[in-house]
Formats: structure tokens, sequence, C-alpha cells
């Protein structure tokens, strides 16, 4: 078998794996493989080296990323009529099955999804690695190592009357932080329906580790004004770590933060169970322990 049929098997067989999890109602798995996939064709299509497929051919292959991330989103939020359903993804198993052939218009009419510099550690693959977890407990500081940079954005220009904010992320308590393997934050603003309001910033990977914290210490320049901002809107905190079973990045909780929270100085706020909930419908407390995201803030006005 040739390279890149391989490469359609494993696809196809990700796209089964998802989709059954769907069925069976195991929603944060389901979620997990319907990301994993996405960012795999979405890595395909964004490639510059010579690809053993077409440019109409990745164009449909970022067509479907894009249905993978629409039925992930339905599943992290309140359902409604409006939302991607199992029954609509099930019908573009033809298409992972027979990319090289299929040459009909593709059955929903999406555009592929942006392309985005992938984060630490989301040039995945598929195959389940043998190795055992090599991290070390918690109980001893351990630096981590300098790898990608993330795709932090710079400060704003400043504006007449209006104020910028700068988030550190200072630290994050969670009772296992000694096993996270390159952990590091995905910071995005959302409105109340879910939709990104800003560029979506990644960190650094985690300074170090120390007893049941990881630090950052690390500053996000919010891409808005505040009083641009709409009433409801919110800012995530979505941490995620390496799992090198499984080979991919994985969501492990998320923190957010309202409106009427900004205000200069330190705080700290509650973390949730993923999947990450963007509308805020239903929220899981991650540990009735006193673990939470540290940050500070600092408002910047002309």
């Amino acid at each position: 078998m040739s390279d890149v049929n391989k490469t359609i098997q494993k696809w196809h067989a990700s796209f089964r794996k998802g989709t059954d999890f769907d069925s069976w109602g195991q929603l944060v798995e389901a979620i997990d493989e319907y990301q994993i996939l996405a960012r795999q064709l979405q890595k395909e299509v964004q490639s510059t080296n010579p690809s053993d497929f077409t440019e109409d051919q990745k164009k449909t292959l970022g067509k479907f990323a894009t249905c993978l991330e629409m039925r992930s989103s339905a599943l992290q939020c309140t359902q409604s009529q409006e939302e991607f359903k199992l029954e609509d993804l099930k019908k573009l198993e033809i298409i992972i099955k027979s990319i090289l052939t299929y040459n009909k218009d593709f059955p929903f009419d999406v555009q592929p999804v942006p392309l985005r510099i992938l984060a630490p550690g989301e040039e995945e693959n598929l195959e389940v690695e043998e190795e055992e977890d090599a991290a070390t407990g918690a109980g001893s500081p351990e630096s981590f190592p300098n790898r990608v940079p993330g795709t932090l954005l710079p400060r704003l220009p400043s504006e007449p009357r209006m104020s910028l904010l700068t988030i550190k992320i200072d630290k994050i308590g969670l009772k296992d932080a000694g096993q996270c393997i390159d952990p590091y934050m995905t910071v995005s603003v959302k409105d109340l329906s879910g939709i990104d309001l800003n560029p979506v910033q990644d960190t650094p990977v985690a300074t170090r580790k120390e007893d049941t914290y990881i630090h950052f210490s690390v500053d996000i320049e919010i891409q808005r004004h505040i009083e641009r901002l709409p009433k409801g809107a919110a800012i995530f905190f979505e941490f995620k770590h390496y799992k090198p079973k499984k080979g991919f990045t994985s969501t492990k909780c998320f923190a957010f933060m309202e409106m009427d929270e900004i205000k200069p100085g330190p705080i700290v706020i509650e973390l949730y169970k993923k999947p990450t909930d963007f509308k805020r419908k239903k929220l899981q407390l991650l540990t009735k322990k006193p673990l939470y995201l540290h940050l500070h803030q600092t408002l910047h006005k002309d």
C-alpha cells in the first residue's frame, strides 16, 4: 500500500472512531477525535511540501476539516436546530474514503478552516506511541524545554479615551501538575454565541512546574479595545498538554473571565472540566480543591 493510501486509511479510521464515539454519547472522546483529524487535514492543506493531493482535493480536505470543527463546536454547546448534526457529518464518509477519486461538489456550503500556526505539540500523528509517559511526578521544580515560541501578538496602537488590556498568566494550580507534558494556554475572546471576537493566541510552553503549580509568567495582549467588546463577551483560557501515548495535544480544562471582572491587579478564576463551553451553558468545576488560574491584569489608557 502506498504512503498516501495509508494516510487516507488512517484519516478514515479516525473519522469512524469519532463518529462511533459521537453515536455512543462519548462526547469528550468524539470532540478530541474530530479535532485531531481536523488538524491533520489542515496540516496537509497548508503544507508547502510536494503533495500527493491536487489543489482541488486540498480544498475539499479543508472543507472537511471545517465540518469536523462545526460538529465539534456543536457538541460543546447547547444543541439547536442550526448546528451541524451527526447525520450530516456521516454523509462525508465517502469523501474521506475516496478523496483521490471524489469528483462531485462538496455537499455543504462551507469554507476551508482558515490557516493558523500550529501550536506546541499539534504536529501530531494518529499512531499510538508505545513509550510510557516520561514526565516526572509533582514535588520538585523542573524546567520545560524551550520549544515553539507560541503565537502571541503585540499590543495594539493606543487610541484616545480607549483602554487596552494586558493579562499576565502567572500560574495554574493542578493536582497532577507534574505529569503534564509541554503545557501551554490558548487564549481567545468570544461573544455569547461562542464566536471569536479576536485572533486566538497560544502561549509558549510553560516555563516550569513546581508542586501543584505550572508557571507561565507570560503576557497576553488582548487584541481589541475594551470599550469595543460587546456585552456578554468573555476571555477564555484553555489549558492544553501533550499526550505521548495518544500522540496529540489535549485540552485538560478551561477558565474564563467576563467583562465585569476586568480591573487592574491580580485575580484568580475557577477551572472547569472540558470540553470548553464557550456559550457558558453547562459549566462543571474541575475540582473542589482550592486550585485556580492566577492572572494579573494591567489596563493601558491613552
